[in-house]
């Protein structure tokens, strides 16, 4: 490495994925935007034309704002940066509406499949007009995506009822294409760099903002982008502390702290997530090895339950080995991932999940994040493990690498 390299921590080479990627996953990193194939797009256009024929609806309009609303990068490949609104018409080209006007050229060359125009005053005005232009009836136009009141109003005045589709779009995110799991695979491998990196870098007199600059610095230059970081960080002798923030203190860390991280790497709206616990200059306390001998307990027993055909209810009893320790938890146990923070929503025994335990039977190609954040019953101490994982027929596939375990560190 040249002198100007190592000053700048810059590697000079033309390297666009980490050499200790996969082949399969360098090929996606190294385009220069990456693409999902024909084939999977019409795989999706053909999930939503059924869910369309189901609902009674011949239109439908997709909508994202503030880099939120994934059924639009899903549908048309643009992710989502200050408001874009679609329209679906089964047998007819996509219409998209974006703003700013500076976002039409690259919103162009992504969503290369649909006809792309500015918003101008309003979006959503764009829309209706176009559903106009296309004949769209009272009553057979649906939507899709986070969409607003004033929005929601306009389409409503307009053509009456407009059946919310989203119920139908959560259930086509829940089970993966083989293409997703690749996509998947390179967001926890990005995930998975951050925990190396905090493995080498943390010690006693980071703040937490440099730990979440340590975090991100390690999937950034290969195309990553954070989805989450969220940090806890107390002293394992007078613990007050036991699930990850979601946004870092100025606390610095000392010898004898813990710290837990929940990380999610991003790529192109595919992230991973995974879950640590990391002992700074020092040894577990008796009770943070209890807490996490307790979570890998949980862990263990979630992942032997998972399988397609497993119930959320087994998942629930597998969990009671937390409580059997003494334990309860803060987070929940388990969630679907993928997409968005997906059905089923798990808690434990003692903490359970908002509302009725959901009568939801797993099936292959599912992935989903078991998480048992172990806690002390009075709330002041906890540790967090855990990591996606991808259902399959008879058991589950990891999609970390991160070692498990709780570790000593700086």
């Amino acid at each position: 490495m040249s002198e100007t390299a190592a000053s700048t921590g810059i590697d000079p080479s033309p390297t666009l994925a980490p050499p200790d990627f996969p082949e399969e996953l360098r090929a996606i990193l190294e385009l220069p935007y990456p693409r999902f194939s024909a084939a999977e797009m019409e795989r999706r256009r053909a999930l939503t034309a059924a869910a369309m024929a189901k609902a009674e609806v011949d239109h439908l309009v997709i909508y994202g704002a503030s880099r939120f609303g994934g059924v639009i990068q899903w549908l048309t490949q643009w992710p989502v940066t200050t408001e874009a609104v679609g329209v679906i018409t089964p047998g007819t080209r996509d219409a998209l509406y974006v703003q700013y006007y500076n976002h039409l050229p690259l919103a162009r060359r992504l969503a290369a499949e649909a006809t792309v125009e500015w918003g101008e005053a309003s979006a959503i005005g764009q829309a209706i007009a176009a559903l106009e232009r296309r004949g769209a009836r009272a009553g057979r136009v649906g939507f899709m995506g986070p969409i607003g009141y004033r929005a929601l109003e306009a389409l409503k005045q307009r053509f009456g009822t407009v059946p919310d589709l989203n119920p139908a779009y959560t259930r086509m995110r829940l089970r993966k294409s083989a293409e997703e799991i690749l996509w998947l695979r390179i967001g926890a491998a990005f995930s998975d760099r951050a925990i190396a990196a905090l493995a080498v870098e943390l010690r006693p007199g980071l703040t937490e903002r440099e730990v979440g600059a340590i975090i991100e610095t390690a999937y950034l230059r290969w195309g990553g982008t954070n989805w989450i970081h969220f940090i806890g960080v107390t002293s394992m002798a007078a613990p007050d502390c036991c699930v990850p923030a979601q946004y870092p203190a100025t606390r610095r860390l000392g010898a004898g702290d813990v710290l837990f991280t929940e990380i999610s790497g991003n790529f192109w709206d595919y992230s991973g997530q995974v879950l640590r616990s990391f002992a700074i200059a020092a040894e577990p306390t008796p009770l943070y090895r209890e807490l996490h001998a307790a979570a890998d307990r949980a862990f263990d027993a979630i992942a032997g339950t998972l399988h397609a055909g497993a119930t959320a209810a087994q998942v629930v009893e597998a969990a009671g080995v937390i409580e059997a320790a003494g334990f309860t938890t803060c987070d929940d146990i388990l969630h679907g991932y993928g997409g968005g923070y997906l059905p089923p929503v798990l808690g434990s025994k003692s903490r359970p999940a908002a509302g009725p335990l959901p009568d939801f039977t797993f099936a292959s190609g599912m992935t989903v994040v078991i998480q048992p954040n172990v806690v002390t019953r009075d709330g002041k101490a906890g540790v967090q493990t855990g990591e996606l994982v991808h259902i399959t027929e008879t058991g589950i596939e990891r999609l970390h690498a991160a070692p498990r375990g709780f570790r000593r560190v700086g």
